[in-house]
């Protein structure tokens, strides 16, 4: 049936890939919401809050609105930045919905750059249809194969994984001699069914979080991903914690190292169930994570990462049997662990650079990857400097008075306008607390309107600031008394521990720039990867001073970038080498010993704009 033009409109919206209809005279936000796709809107869809950015990347939709002209810059309108509660499409449309515009229900933790590498994995698959032995062809089973693979596709076999071995008499057998030998630089380390893809694990091992994805290493397709948290978090919530219980306990050394490999091994089931396969055809994986969470992964000592210098026990790239890390897959499969910085920069960075390094590293780049410790790097003419802050909890919700994670019943964006109001609750039930881009937005509003100053005091007077013991407090949410609710507010104390937070991410990016001789408003680029960074509001974080004073269009946001890194060494042992170049440019540089350092953070917890001139008083 051929649809009238005027009944409605095809809408692709990327990069969740849901396709559907949008009837006449339906917004995208509406269509998006009826559709079960969350879009932010704080206002409701009144066009004043500006949360629900999109962009029209193909097809046609009514002219911009005055509301429209006075968000976006000319720039930004030429590249199809729209709101979607303004939009209205009059033809079959593809619209991208940046990180920031998702409700925190619509994400994964799995989110970030795509993918596109020419498949050449390490583990390569061989289809072979053996001749069976008879008692003029006595060859063994293992010579067999590996005269198969010579003859046929010119490649040299030199030995075959223990645990393969003793499997490969009966499976060939089975299948009458037709099968898929895996070989990893010249040992075979499984054999796959006929007609059955090799598979390959990447893994985002990050400390609060794990990301995991599926992929196809014929043809590089993602065939399922998802993300979990770590469940190291029950020991501490930090890898400082994780590092003092490793260090005074090998029993619970032991046990964090257990954890988390079982929740590795439970996601990889897990993805092969919604692929509808099994981790046997596993064959290669890459993990990637902080130089901690490497550390514990693998069993290393991690005494020398708590105490200066901070040295790691390894830093070049390493390749175990994933047995004997105690995740199993295929019999011989391996795990390939990227290279490390230093101790507080880790694989995980290097997954990062690897991901961007494309497509976004020319001029002068800032990139950086928020979190509980931010991780940044400078690129500037083919050269690297990279150092890591302590930025602490505080944007996941810690050491705030009703901070909380990114789940159900917290408010994740905040709009002050005069005395009111306007938030955005995750599950879209009664709020019950703060997650961290909540957080910052209220800390920027209150600074843009004059509720606190550049010092991050309370000073002005409003109907919602109140005093609380003896600290000052401003109300977000007032709650029914009687029905159990407390009231939600941003506390003195919370605006200190944002102070921190964002002036130990702007101390280390002003470092850098330092040490390389660079101003802030010759950087090209800002990409901004991580969970946390991912979904922040630029436009609060330059105004609070977190971020450079830049326009927004330098700034990038690319979601998981690290897995995306892994997929790419997954997929590729040009991108394995790729990553070694890359850790091998990079010069560290530790705030600690940076002679400015103390100062330019002192000058960095205020509020607003870097300035030399801010002195205590």
């Amino acid at each position: 049936m051929v649809k009238d033009k005027h009944e409605y409109n095809t809408i692709v919206f990327e990069p969740l890939g849901t396709r559907t209809h949008c009837d006449a005279g339906m917004s995208l936000l509406e269509c998006a919401q009826r559709n079960g796709i969350g879009i932010n809107s704080i206002c409701g869809g009144h066009g004043t809050c500006g949360t629900c950015k999109i962009q029209l990347t193909e097809g046609k939709a009514t002219p911009y609105t005055e509301k429209e002209d006075k968000l976006f810059t000319s720039q930004q309108l030429k590249n199809g930045w729209r709101l979607a509660c303004q939009t209205f499409p009059e033809s079959d449309c593809k619209i991208y919905i940046p990180p920031a515009s998702m409700t925190t229900a619509q994400r994964t933790q799995t989110e970030g750059l795509p993918v596109s590498v020419q498949p050449e994995p390490v583990a390569k698959a061989f289809p072979l249809d053996l001749p069976p032995p008879s008692i003029q062809d006595l060859m063994a089973d293992d010579a067999r194969i590996f005269t198969a693979i010579q003859n046929q596709y010119g490649e040299t076999c030199h030995s075959i994984d223990i645990e393969t071995a003793r499997t490969i008499s009966p499976l060939l057998r089975s299948w009458e001699w037709h099968c898929q030998t895996t070989v990893r630089n010249g040992e075979i380390i499984a054999l796959l069914p006929p007609r059955v893809h090799p598979l390959g694990l990447a893994i985002d091992l990050g400390s609060t979080k794990l990301a995991g994805y599926l992929v196809d290493l014929s043809n590089g397709e993602t065939l399922a991903s998802k993300g979990t948290m770590n469940p190291q978090i029950s020991f501490a919530e930090d890898i400082i914690g994780r590092m003092q219980r490793a260090v005074k306990s090998p029993q619970d050394a032991a046990q964090l190292q257990r954890v988390v490999v079982q929740a590795i091994a439970e996601m990889a089931a897990e993805l092969c169930r919604e692929a509808g396969t099994t981790t046997a055809n596993i064959v290669d994986a890459v993990i990637v994570g902080n130089t901690v969470m490497h550390h514990l992964l693998l069993g290393l000592p991690t005494k020398q990462l708590a105490w200066s210098p901070f040295l790691p026990a390894v830093s070049s790239d390493i390749d175990i049997k994933a047995r004997d890390v105690g995740i199993t897959l295929a019999p011989g499969a391996y795990i390939h662990m990227l290279p490390n910085i230093a101790g507080y920069v880790g694989a995980d960075h290097v997954a990062m650079l690897l991901a961007v390094w494309e497509h976004h590293s020319r001029g002068c780049v800032i990139a950086m990857d928020i979190g509980t410790n931010t991780e940044i790097s400078l690129i500037k003419d083919d050269a690297i400097i990279a150092t890591s802050c302590a930025s602490g909890p505080a944007f996941e919700g810690g050491h705030i008075s009703h901070g909380m994670r990114a789940a159900e019943g917290a408010i994740e964006k905040i709009q002050i306008i005069g005395d009111d109001v306007s938030y955005q609750v995750i599950g879209e039930s009664r709020p019950v607390g703060l997650c961290g881009s909540a957080i910052l937005d209220a800390i920027a509003q209150l600074f843009h309107t004059g509720i606190i100053d550049s010092g991050g005091r309370i000073t002005a007077q409003n109907p919602r600031v109140r005093s609380s013991g003896k600290q000052k407090e401003f109300v977000i949410f007032k709650g029914d008394r009687s029905k159990g609710e407390s009231d939600i507010t941003v506390t003195q104390g919370d605006i200190r521990e944002i102070q921190l937070a964002k002036a130990a991410i702007y101390s280390g990016i002003r470092l850098l720039l330092n040490k390389s001789g660079t101003s802030e408003q010759n950087v090209d680029r800002v990409i901004i990867a991580g969970a946390f960074g991912t979904y922040l509001d630029i436009e609060s974080a330059i105004a609070i001073g977190m971020l450079p004073q830049l326009p927004v269009e330098h700034f990038i946001q690319v979601g998981n970038a690290a897995g995306a890194g892994a997929r790419m060494a997954l997929l590729s042992a040009t991108k394995r080498a790729e990553a070694r170049s890359l850790a091998s440019k990079v010069q560290y540089l530790e705030l600690a010993t940076t002679p400015e350092f103390n100062s330019t953070f002192i000058q960095a917890s205020y509020l607003g704009p870097y300035s030399a001139q801010h002195t205590r008083g």
